[in-house]
């Protein structure tokens, strides 16, 4: 059943606060409608695209969360984050990320989202790379979102190992282990 342009928009504007990650492409799937018409609603809408509601919503959510680093310093969007314990980030691959003469992302940028959420992580005002075990199994095309998981898998006195995979829709595309220095000694006490 075909909706009114009027139904179709309030309904677009309940589902992008319900989800709001949601992308033009589901949302255009949902509807079934063009690209083009979503956009043009949510431009009507006032609802701005899905990047700058992304960056709102982490701003909103972990901007005084994330300890070690400033949140716009973060490479990709931060959905998630428990600090000392587990992170998650999205980045959308885009041209500038990308080789190219075959569309496969620049693996700076796949070491840059997982290195930035170790840091991020962190619960501590000052969070460096101490060292990093890294492996690059299935390259990352043009358009494609990353979603990088970071975990906390051991702590010392001064170090902290994080584990960082990073999928392309469930499938394992890269994985590093990144032993973080932290500036103090202060630990998350364990209930």
């Amino acid at each position: 059943m075909k909706l009114s342009k009027k139904e179709r928009q309030a309904r677009l504007q309940q589902t992008i606060t319900e989800t709001p990650f949601v992308t033009d492409d589901d949302l255009a799937r949902r509807f079934q409608v063009s690209v083009q018409t979503i956009r043009l609603d949510r431009m009507e809408l006032s609802i701005p695209e899905l990047r700058e509601r992304i960056k709102n919503v982490a701003e909103q959510t972990f901007e005084g969360e994330v300890r070690s680093l400033p949140i716009d310093e973060v490479i990709g969007e931060i959905i998630d984050i428990e600090l000392d314990d587990n992170a998650i980030s999205i980045f959308d691959v885009k041209q500038e990320h990308v080789f190219q003469r075959n569309q496969i992302m620049r693996g700076h940028h796949l070491f840059a989202q997982a290195n930035s959420l170790a840091v991020a992580v962190i619960n501590d005002e000052l969070a460096l790379t101490a060292s990093a075990h890294i492996l690059f199994s299935k390259p990352v095309q043009l358009g494609e979102r990353v979603v990088a998981k970071a975990r906390v898998s051991g702590r010392d006195d001064h170090r902290t190992t994080v584990v960082v995979k990073s999928y392309v829709e469930q499938i394992l595309v890269f994985k590093g282990e990144f032993e973080m220095y932290r500036s103090t000694t202060q630990l998350k006490e364990e209930i």
